[in-house]
């Protein structure tokens, strides 16, 4: 039952917005070094819209995507 008004964020922009990554640069190298699990999968495409409930692994961390939040 996906909306098309729910809200989205690419990869590479939720790590730097949680401060996962400092740059870009960074989320880029990560992600594509398959350093990133989305939802218990390697996820290596950082523009991947994520959306909230989403679990991102990066570094021993897990974190709930919730763009409910942002809004």
């Amino acid at each position: 039952m996906a909306d098309q008004s729910e809200p989205t964020i690419q990869l590479d922009q939720f790590l730097k917005w949680k401060g996962l990554v400092s740059t870009g640069g960074q989320a880029k190298l990560v992600i594509q070094g398959g350093e990133v699990q989305l939802n218990g999968v390697i996820e290596t495409r950082r523009k991947k819209k994520l959306k909230t409930g989403d679990k991102v692994t990066f570094a021993g961390q897990t974190l709930i995507v919730d763009l409910e939040q942002s809004l």
